[in-house]
């Protein structure tokens, strides 16, 4: 380390079973952010030719929180579980700096993806405007800025150095400089107050543009399942990022504040570890949020039969009621299964073997039909049949195969 008092800072001011629990969770959060960011990129590359310039920033969150994950889990956890951090100096004034550019390059596209969604929901006469290429220009802005903040310490306003509980670096809180001081202000400001005031107010805006289109269709169409169920993954997606985003970076930024007011070494080191561990979340809490309820990426991932069927085990082995079959062969878009025995209570049938898979663990079972091929039965479909574009059918209409029932 170079001499005593560079190995007393490097020094873990916790405990040794304190250091074991941090290390364990730094583990188990590398591995499935590892494995929830990998699996986002493999999706996106695989529909790659398909993408929505909405969706590149969704892509960037992902080699954002990747990135986090390859250059920080790897030293910092160790370093819990040897109770000091393992390398020199220049290590952790890197890891410092990827930890900021790599959290910041997150926050921000979270920030330009919640201010795209608004544009497209709430005012779609410019939305629908946003090209690729708009993408792009904004994407080199994510990363201009996230890069701003990260390059300062290294030009000296403000400095990198190990965190109050020794085993990681970051920031140097202990303001010792005008400078440095108005540099945690600004990255306060800039860096958390306001793209957490951004997402607020721009998802904020989406849910109050569902409820008013919501109403709106229930002056106009009886059946209220449909709006609901039009809306529900907009809404899902909004509350998520939100709460994620609050719940993962509020912490780190109240005690960075709190060492500023009051000065590092009054601020407990548990408060410290507390914090970046939740900040640290992040990196597996949003992939999981826009696989699970990103439509059109969940949709895509459907059609992969060996994950699906990986996927389903997990969620169906341990549920009561729930009978897994195989895959019967063809093609798996037309001849996919769930295999959900019948269960007694408030049950409707779905319309198709996703939005079955989409739904669960609710109620749902597929219609089974007594034919070949389709099994050459009739798709019931819970009348008088709505949907937008579609004429209303009276019910015991038979149309191409398709019977409305009353």
């Amino acid at each position: 380390m170079g001499n005593a008092s560079n190995t007393s800072v490097f020094t873990s001011t916790l405990s040794e079973r304190e250091d074991l629990i941090f290390g364990t969770l730094y583990l188990v959060f590398g591995l499935v952010s590892l494995l929830g960011n990998s699996l986002l990129l493999l999706v996106a590359y695989r529909k790659r030719s398909t993408l929505k310039p909405a969706e590149f920033f969704i892509v960037n969150l992902a080699v954002s929180d990747l990135s986090m994950t390859v250059t920080l889990f790897p030293l910092a956890t160790p370093s819990f579980f040897a109770h000091r951090w393992l390398f020199n100096q220049a290590m952790c004034t890197i890891y410092a700096f990827c930890g900021v550019l790599f959290g910041l390059c997150s926050l921000t596209s979270l920030t330009v993806l919640s201010a795209v969604c608004c544009l497209k929901v709430c005012y779609p006469a410019y939305g629908n405007k946003f090209s690729p290429s708009h993408a792009g220009v904004l994407l080199l802005c994510v990363w201009a800025y996230a890069l701003l903040f990260a390059m300062a310490p290294l030009a000296e306003w403000g400095s990198y150095g190990p965190e109050p509980y020794g085993t990681a670096c970051c920031i140097t809180w202990e303001a010792s400089s005008q400078e440095a001081t108005l540099y945690i202000l600004a990255l306060f400001i800039f860096c958390y107050l306001l793209p957490c005031l951004l997402i607020l107010v721009s998802y904020s805006l989406i849910l109050w543009t569902v409820q008013v289109s919501r109403r709106a269709v229930r002056q106009h169409v009886s059946p209220q399942r449909r709006a609901g169920g039009m809306h529900g993954p907009m809404v899902k997606l909004s509350i998520a990022v939100c709460l994620g985003f609050l719940a993962a970076w509020t912490p780190y930024a109240v005690v960075a504040l709190w060492a500023v007011c009051r000065g590092a070494s009054q601020v407990p080191a548990l408060a410290f570890v507390l914090s970046a561990v939740f900040a640290k979340s992040s990196t597996l809490y949003n992939p999981l949020v826009y696989l699970l309820f990103k439509p059109n990426f969940y949709k895509f991932l459907s059609k992969d039969i060996v994950l699906l069927q990986a996927i389903r085990t997990v969620l169906c082995c341990g549920c009561l009621g729930t009978v897994l079959q195989p895959f019967p062969p063809g093609d798996a878009s037309t001849h996919f299964s769930l295999g959900f025995s019948h269960h007694h209570g408030a049950c409707r049938s779905c319309s198709d073997a996703f939005e079955c898979f989409s739904n669960y663990p609710r109620c749902y079972k597929l219609p089974q039909g007594p034919g070949p091929s389709s099994r050459g039965g009739k798709l019931q479909l819970p009348g008088p049949a709505l949907h937008a574009g579609l004429t209303l059918l009276p019910p015991d209409t038979e149309i191409a195969g398709l019977e409305v029932a009353p």
